[in-house]
This record gives C-alpha cells, structure tokens and sequence, in this order.
C-alpha cells in the first residue's frame, strides 16, 4: 500500500514537472504567442501547432502500448471511458464560452497551472476568476440556480 501511494506521487510529480517545463519552454504560456496562433486571418503564428504536433507524436505510442492495455490507472483508479458522442446545447454552449476566454486572455487552463509560480497577479486573477467560473458553472449544473435573460420572462411557479 506504501508502495502504491509512493508510486502515485512520483508518477503524479514526475508527469507534473515533464507538462510544466514543456509549456514554458514551447512558449505555451506566452498569451501573446497563443493570441497570435489564434489568430488565423491575421498575423498566425503556427509555432504552437508543432509543439502540439511534437506532443502528439510522443504521446500515441505512449499511450497504445502502455496506457490503452491497462485495466486502471497507475493511481487504482479504473479508466472512465464514455460513449457519448452527442453534440448537445451544453456542449456547445461551454465550448463557446470557454473559447471566448481563451481567445480574449490567451490562457488556457494548463499553461495557466504551470504560470502560477512566477507570481504575475494577471496569472493569479485569471486563476482566481477560472475557479470561480468552474463553482459557478457547477452550481448551474447542479440546478441551483439558472441564468435568466432580461427579456426572457419567468413563470412565477
């Protein structure tokens, strides 16, 4: 038991330290290289389609020869697999809503983690605001409260 909690955190540290050193040194975390690599009909800078090209390329060997064939995670946790392939309203909506933030910050959650420790108060703000969006969102998702538009109106039920 000992060695699988020892097992856990190593592979948790060591996957830590490979994805934040990775993200800074590709430039990931530089919302200004990531503005630009969005911005297609601009002045694009494609740089980060290699990096996540390269990652790819390391990752899909890793992942059919070593972590598809096994039954549970190096944690013990079994492998949640979904077969839902439906393109709903959720969805989209969150996707729209995420892109939107990640077009107008040029942050995206990972880079963001592996950012924290250089103590930009524009990284801790954006972090501070990304947890309270995912509270919000959660308590939206649990049904404890909904959004209402000004024009819609409410049945007073």
């Amino acid at each position: 038991m000992l060695y699988t909690q020892i097992l856990r955190l190593l592979t948790g540290a060591i996957s830590g330290i490979l994805f934040g050193s990775g993200m800074i040194i590709s430039g990931m975390v530089d919302p200004n290289k990531v503005i630009a690599f969005l911005d297609i009909f601009g002045e694009w800078d494609p740089s980060l389609a290699f990096v996540m090209g390269g990652a790819l390329l390391v990752f899909t060997p890793i992942y059919h020869c070593l972590i598809k064939p096994r039954k549970q995670a190096i944690n013990g946790d079994a492998f949640a697999y979904t077969n839902n392939q439906k393109v709903d309203r959720k969805l989209l909506l969150g996707a729209t809503i995420f892109g939107a933030g990640w077009g107008l910050a040029g942050f995206c959650p990972g880079p963001v983690v592996s950012s924290i420790a250089g103590g930009s108060e524009v990284i801790l703000t954006f972090m501070l605001s990304l947890l309270v969006g995912m509270v919000i969102a959660n308590q939206y998702l649990a049904g404890r409260f909904r959004f209402v538009s000004p024009y819609q109106t409410v049945d007073p039920q």
